[in-house]
């Protein structure tokens, strides 16, 4: 599975989507878009927003993602 969250640091949504994922011990990579303009615009162009945190789980993108909902979707890729 692959798993990327766009995040706005200090997003408290993020680190909150982050902290589940990492205690399920499923890996994903975090793209900080205050950091790193070139993520916004990524998010921009696949999802069309940049809300934080956007998530893109195997293609399947998730703006302004809860943990329950991508609890929802980990559950129909098992």
């Amino acid at each position: 599975m692959n798993i990327a969250i766009y995040k706005k640091t200090g997003c408290p949504w993020a680190a909150a989507v982050a902290a589940f994922l990492k205690a399920q011990d499923i890996p994903f990579e975090e793209r900080d878009m205050t950091q790193n303009p070139d993520f916004k615009r990524e998010v921009e162009e696949k999802s069309g927003q940049s809300k934080s945190p956007t998530l893109i789980i195997d293609g399947e993108v998730l703006p302004n993602a809860s943990v329950e909902q991508v609890f929802e979707v980990l559950q129909k890729k098992k």
